[in-house]
């Protein structure tokens, strides 16, 4: 614990503005945290001959790529079929335009046996073993969607600072104890709903203005923590979370649909990634409450929220200029 004597007294306002221009550096770019995608599709149509389909979210990168993907031997490919003979599709699919690169490429390759194999590719390992065709094996075959899957979802949220800063607000909010457990449960409803719906096209809403409202959603949250009054939201803060956790519920859809979701497994992708964005949450959450303690204190506390709404409201600017731009 810091004593107050180890923290001189004008030392808040240096240390605020420290955690400000850290924030802003975040902050860049003020938009929401889009995530280049891309696919390659391989249907096999006649044993060890596969028709190949290749699409990305870059319009240069696809059309200047003139193959995506290194093939094992002795595959040939002459577009749009990818031959590998009586061998049939074994050994690596390499990346090497992957590497390095945030863009996230889904690979889908399907037998005549209607076997498929399902994986996302990142740059941090821009390759691909195939074994052949994958055996039948149930529920196990869905573990490869659920590696990847919670991976991405903790990925988006550790890499979403808008949504980040709602938690770290939510919890200053709040404290601790049963009234964070609600606030958490009932964020963790209200945007595990819209995140269904959305994903599943029940429901939809342009991104543009969901992701201003997310980041203004910050600062309403953060106003709510300097208002030294008894208001509704420390009342009732379970209300608030479950409010904005629908909204934060569609921005998590947006990301989702543009990574892309495998045809014949959407409700298991789905649960996986939402798994990821509550581990990833979670993982957010617990080092809160030892950093809590350090700006519990009227003038640190303040500080902090400051800094963080001043951030969440340079976000909102930016992110309404760019929805009102023609």
């Amino acid at each position: 614990m810091i004593s107050r004597r180890e923290i001189p007294r004008g030392a808040t306002l240096p240390i605020s503005i420290c955690l400000l221009l850290g924030l802003l550096q975040m902050a860049r770019p003020s938009y929401g945290h889009d995530l280049n995608s891309a696919s390659l599709s391989l249907f096999e149509v006649d044993a060890g001959r596969f028709l190949v389909h290749w699409q990305s979210s870059s319009l240069t990168l696809q059309q200047e790529l003139a193959t995506p993907a290194v093939y094992p031997a002795p595959c040939v490919f002459t577009k749009p079929y990818l031959d590998c003979g009586h061998h049939g599709l074994v050994g690596t699919l390499a990346f090497p335009w992957l590497e390095g690169s945030e863009t996230s490429l889904m690979v889908d390759i399907e037998w005549q046996t209607g076997t498929r194999l399902l994986r996302v590719v990142k740059g941090s390992a821009p390759g691909l073993v195939v074994y052949g065709i994958p055996p039948a094996a149930g529920l196990r075959s869905l573990k490869p969607i659920a590696v990847d899957y919670t991976r991405l979802g903790i990925e988006h949220i550790l890499t979403g600072f808008d949504h980040l800063l709602f938690v770290a607000a939510l919890v200053l909010l709040v404290g601790k104890g049963r009234r964070l457990l609600a606030s958490v449960t009932a964020f963790t409803l209200a945007h595990s709903l819209t995140l269904a719906c959305a994903t599943l096209g029940l429901l939809r809403v342009p991104a543009a203005p969901v992701e201003a409202t997310i980041a203004l959603s910050v600062v309403l949250v953060c106003r709510e923590c300097l208002r030294p009054e008894d208001s509704m939201a420390r009342r009732f803060p379970w209300v608030v979370a479950f409010t904005f956790g629908l909204l934060h519920g569609f921005g998590f859809a947006s990301s989702l649909l543009a990574i892309g979701l495998p045809e014949r497994h959407v409700p298991a992708a789905l649960l996986f990634f939402n798994v990821g964005v509550e581990l990833g949450q979670l993982g957010v959450i617990v080092p809160l409450f030892a950093l809590r303690s350090l700006v519990s204190r009227p003038r640190g506390g303040r500080g902090v929220v400051y800094a963080m709404g001043t951030t969440a409201a340079y976000w909102t600017i930016g992110r309404i200029l760019a929805l009102l731009a023609p």
